[in-house]
């Protein structure tokens, strides 16, 4: 089987006094046809699709139609989460693939979720209610023995813990410590033991010179100057290597391991060129055309240096997990196997870009389960540029930031413009589908909408349990906001309440 490296990922837009980190989901065209998902997405790798036929049972039609119905899920997830706010309980994909559910705390909100083309579920606690719940037993993980880890799971507005056969006890008492209800909490019993998926051997892959000898990791995604990968995988200042021969890579410049993530950032030297592709070690490159992220019951696959190529269904979102090393935050869990060697290695769903390795247990003889470390927690972490099938680096269609994309606005003067068109009841993320980085201090925006429309304008800051609404402006007639926030990776994000037509939106930030 061939082993060769996998270089891999994507475009920024440079905006005066803001970068644009990274892409992510834009949430145009949110309404679905047919039952299927809006997607005018390019036709699936047909290697992609061979590895879901084999672990997932789809056949080609199946397989991109799925595929395509969890891209505009993540994009009327996202709507509703932004119009929502306090009320949004979780989204995901029901076990057919196509039936994307809504968790809504208030019964006035379920009417948005059918006419969007998803199907409402009334329930107790608000998502974010339950991601505090999580965030206290974080906190409150000390001297507890057999329990591996714990996360929300929106479908049953609960968070789960997961604890070793014996260890239900231990579990419950940590959620009483921690000071969780009863009544908001599932303990379940595991016998699997995660562990992180570097090997101490010679192979192929690269290479991180280690005491005792050599550890093995999994390229993930490339970025401009090098490529991301597990934290785990080394630590700062670590060479890496292109082969077990030696030939000198890079060195490891950015590495978080344990605590609120497993990413790291490997800085390549002269000679080494990242490429959007990933390797499926059957002689095939996959293309890598973003990082839209997937919604929980959605495919993803994965490649390795060690077992090649697999396929499974994303599990749960922001998992914490307990490694031999130490707890771990912000993890996605899949049933998707794994083996040692492929730490690092890439996550795709379709051609969108969704995480590294981090660990798991089982193995591809008798199965298991592995997580990943969201990309564009990385990407945004780091402010690392993704390369992409689109190009790698900059965008060609976006204006520069100091010249306006039309003549006179009520606008003008805004550091960033940028227009759109947007159908009503859709939702679109500014600039351009992505996000941007921004130094502490005041961001103003404004939004010029056609007379007749509602369009509502939200700012959203990125946490590692994704973004989260910072500022509102809502009501009839143009938008304006003004606030002070601390630094991070921000994004607008437009939302067509009644009417349609084209917009402008201005911002600046410090």
């Amino acid at each position: 089987m061939q082993r060769s490296r996998i270089a891999v990922a994507a475009a920024v837009v440079a905006a005066a006094g803001a970068a644009v980190a990274f892409t992510l989901p834009s949430m145009a065209g949110t309404t679905p046809t047919a039952g299927q998902g809006a997607s005018t997405k390019s036709d699936v790798a047909p290697q992609i699709l061979a590895a879901m036929a084999r672990d997932l049972g789809l056949d080609g039609d199946q397989a991109t139609a799925r595929l395509k119905r969890s891209e505009w899920a993540s994009g009327v997830s996202a709507r509703l989460a932004a119009e929502t706010g306090s009320d949004f309980g979780g989204a995901w994909l029901a076990t057919d693939g196509t039936t994307l559910k809504i968790a809504v705390t208030d019964p006035d909100a379920e009417a948005a979720v059918r006419k969007a083309g998803a199907v409402p579920v009334l329930v107790k606690r608000s998502e974010q209610t339950l991601v505090t719940a999580k965030e206290k037993l974080d906190a409150a993980l000390s001297d507890a023995t057999g329990l591996t880890s714990w996360y929300v799971d929106v479908a049953t507005n609960k968070v789960v813990v997961v604890a070793k056969p014996g260890a239900a006890t231990e579990a419950k008492k940590l959620a009483r410590s921690a000071g969780l209800a009863s009544d908001a909490v599932t303990v379940t019993t595991s016998k699997a033991s995660p562990k992180t998926l570097a090997d101490i051997r010679g192979a192929d892959a690269y290479f991180i010179a280690v005491e005792g000898g050599t550890a093995r990791c999994s390229i993930g995604f490339s970025v401009e100057g090098g490529f991301v990968t597990a934290g785990h995988c080394g630590a700062v200042g670590d060479k890496t290597f292109a082969n077990a021969q030696g030939t000198a890579q890079g060195t490891v410049a950015a590495s978080v391991f344990p605590g609120n993530a497993d990413m790291g950032f490997v800085e390549v030297g002269a000679g080494f060129t990242p490429r959007a592709v990933v390797n499926d070690f059957d002689g095939n490159e996959l293309p890598v055309a973003g990082s839209t992220e997937a919604p929980v019951g959605a495919a993803v696959c994965r490649s390795g240096s060690t077992t090649g190529t697999f396929c499974g269904t994303i599990l749960a979102k922001n998992q914490t997990v307990v490694y031999p090393e130490g707890q771990v935050t912000g993890l996605t869990r899949t049933n998707v196997c794994a083996e040692g060697g492929d730490s690092g290695g890439p996550w795709l769903s379709g051609d969108q870009a969704q995480g590294v390795t981090s660990g798991g247990s089982g193995d591809c003889t008798v199965g298991g389960e592995t997580f990943f470390q969201p990309v564009n927690e990385i990407l945004a972490t780091n402010d690392l540029t993704l390369v992409t099938s689109g190009g790698g680096g900059g965008d060609a269609s976006a204006p520069p930031a100091t010249e306006p994309t039309e003549s006179a606005t009520a606008c003008d003067g805004q550091q960033v413009q940028r227009t759109g068109d947007i159908a009503a009841g859709a939702a679109q993320a500014q600039p351009n589908g992505g996000a941007y980085r921004a130094n502490a201090g005041r961001q103003t925006a404004c939004l010029d909408a056609p007379d007749g429309t509602d369009f509502d304008l939200v700012l959203q800051r990125l946490t590692n349990r994704g973004f989260r609404n910072v500022a509102q402006a809502s009501g009839d007639g143009d938008k304006t906001l003004s606030v002070n926030v601390r630094s991070g990776t921000y994004r607008y994000v437009v939302v067509a309440t009644s009417g349609s037509g084209s917009y402008t939106l201005g911002f600046s930030a410090p």
